[in-house]
Formats: structure tokens, C-alpha cells, sequence
């Protein structure tokens, strides 16, 4: 019997490296775009694995999809699928954790170099009249006088970590499930949230985790720091950190993730609009490189669920003799 593959969003091209990824395999592959969870579940119910961008994978939708073996989640986080939803469904979930960590930690940097030295003040200056007075450039300090923290000390934040110190910051990091020496000074989320010059986010977005840097966080910043978020927009509370730097409490901010992707940043964002906030569109991720290296694990691990395999990134457990 053909297994069917469903990829539940047509934006990014993989007909080509299914092909390829499936060669041997009884498999027929489909893109299809869910603009609904009912859409969801019409276009997945009789397939035996899906791959996600970001659409919901509810408990809800999952316990309609009585043949699925697999969701995979193409990229990193897995905050749209209910884990234990797909367990007891005995659905492997799977992602890419390590493909695009590399360019995340650049991306991280970037934001934090570019608002911290007053970039787009100066550029737009440059561009609007050739001239950019050093006026615009007043607050900017040398790395080596800076403190940057992470929140989460992971893959990326590793990364991030030895990226900054190479420039010349004292990096500290708050992660209570890391308690290995990697020259980094480890303490509370408190002690990171009050040191900090510029405090950086590198955790995934759960219900813990959700509006982790609230008003009563921000409050507790050091004045003036700057706030990066490659993360998850459901970390942060937009509308306090709006109030923030309108205020001046925090002079800036670098943002690549937001509440509601892939749906653009609606006017009403209280970060629209503001000259000290860098804004990206959940770009932290990608290089030509990254994206075919996304591609290619993600299809891969389809296909060893089929061949009834355990995959290379399971994010939860699923015997492999119950696996259907």
C-alpha cells in the first residue's frame, strides 16, 4: 500500500528532495497548504506522516489522523505540536535541531552589535541626508565594559556564548538543566536578568516558558540594556517591552520572532514603529546552506519512520514495535 506524505505547507519547495528522499520507498508525496485546523485534518487524515512549518497539531487534530506514524517539524521548535497528544497517539515527533544553530548565533550577535552600536540611527541618517552625526551613536560601549547573558544555554546559546566572548563581553547564563563547565559563568535567571547589558533568549516556548520576560522582568533590567529574541515570540511581552522603550527604561531591542507567524506583524505591534527596535522576520535561521540541510534531515527522518526505523531527531519516545 502507497504511504502518504503530506508536507502541510506549500512555501517552501521539497518536491525535488522527496524524490530523492523516498527513492526505494512505496511513497507518495504531497504539499498542500491548511489554512484551518479542519483543513488540517481534511488534508492529513489518511496520511502516514506529515511535515509542518508551523501549522497547530493539536491533541484535537492528532486524534483524527488514524494512519500518521510521524509529524516532523521542519526546524527547530516544536511548540505547534502537542507532544503528549502524539504520544499516546504513538506519533514520532521529530525536527532539525542541528542544522541552522551556526546561523541563529550569528543572527543573535548581528542584532545585538547592530542595536548596541546605534546602526540603523546611523544608516538611516547616511541615507536620508549623507551625514550621520556621532550625537546618534551616543551610548554605545565597548564590548569589553558589556555584559551579555543567556537565557538558555543549549546548542545555540553555546554558540552564541563563544561568539560573544571572542568579541570581548563577560558572558553569564541562567539555565537550570546545564551544570557543565563550558567558561561560562552559570547563575539564576534573576542574577542574568539583573546583570545584563544586553540579555538574549535561547529556550523554546512552553507553558513555563511562556511570557518569560514579562513587565515585572523588564522592570528588574539594568537600565538601558537592550533585549534579543530569536527565539519565540511568545517569550516576550510585546506590549510591556513597548512600554519599556518608549520609555526609556531599555534603550533597544533586537526582534526575529513574534506572536501569530507566519502571519506578518500587524500594525498594532507595539514594536512597529519604534527607531530602537530591529526587526526580522524569523530569518535568524537561514543561509542557502542551512535550508538544504533542513530539507534533507527532515525527509531523511521521514523515511526511516516509514522503513519502521527509529529517527535521527526524535523529540519524544515511541517503541518502535508500536510505531505504526
Amino acid at each position: 500500500m502507497t504511504a502518504r506524505v503530506v508536507m502541510t505547507n506549500t512555501a517552501i519547495p521539497l518536491a525535488a528532495e522527496a524524490e530523492e528522499a523516498f527513492a526505494g520507498l512505496d511513497v507518495g508525496f504531497e504539499m498542500l497548504d491548511a489554512g484551518s485546523p479542519e483543513d488540517l485534518v481534511r488534508i492529513t487524515r489518511d496520511a502516514d506522516a506529515v511535515i509542518t512549518l508551523a501549522e497547530p497539531f493539536t491533541r484535537e487534530v492528532l486524534v483524527q489522523l488514524p494512519r500518521c506514524r510521524s509529524v516532523t517539524r521542519f526546524g527547530i521548535g516544536v511548540d505547534n505540536v502537542d507532544l503528549a497528544a502524539a504520544t499516546a497517539q504513538g506519533i514520532w515527533v521529530t525536527n532539525v535541531p542541528d542544522a541552522n544553530y551556526r546561523e541563529v548565533a550569528v543572527h543573535t550577535i548581528a542584532l545585538a552589535l547592530s542595536v548596541t552600536r546605534k546602526i540603523g540611527f546611523l544608516n538611516r541618517s547616511m541615507h536620508e541626508t549623507g551625514h550621520a552625526s556621532l550625537a546618534l551613536a551616543r551610548g554605545t560601549r565597548r564590548p569589553d565594559e558589556q555584559t551579555f547573558g543567556l537565557v538558555g544555554l543549549g546548542r545555540i546559546g553555546r554558540r552564541v556564548a563563544t561568539m560573544a566572548q571572542a568579541i570581548g563581553y563577560r558572558v553569564i547564563a541562567a539555565d537550570p538543566f546545564t551544570t557543565e563547565e563550558s567558561g561560562v559563568e552559570l547563575v539564576s535567571f534573576d542574577e542574568v536578568v539583573a546583570r545584563s547589558d544586553i540579555l538574549s533568549l535561547h529556550v523554546p516556548l512552553t507553558g513555563e516558558t511562556r511570557d518569560l520576560v514579562d513587565a515585572g522582568v523588564i522592570e528588574r533590567m539594568r537600565d538601558g540594556a537592550v533585549l534579543i529574541n530569536v527565539s519565540r515570540g511568545g517569550l516576550v511581552d510585546d506590549a510591556a517591552l513597548g512600554r519599556a522603550l518608549r520609555a526609556g527604561k531599555l534603550a533597544g531591542a533586537g526582534i526575529d520572532a513574534y506572536v501569530g507567524e507566519p502571519a506578518p506583524l500587524p500594525e498594532s505591534s507595539p514594536l512597529r514603529g519604534l527607531e530602537q527596535v530591529l526587526l526580522t522576520p524569523h530569518s535568524a535561521h537561514y543561509s542557502e546552506e542551512s535550508f538544504a540541510e533542513i530539507k534533507t534531515k527532515a525527509l531523511a527522518d521521514v523515511a526511516r519512520v516509514l522503513r519502521g526505523e527509529r529517527p535521527a531527531y526524535p523529540v519524544n519516545e515511541i517503541p518502535v514495535t508500536e510505531s505504526r
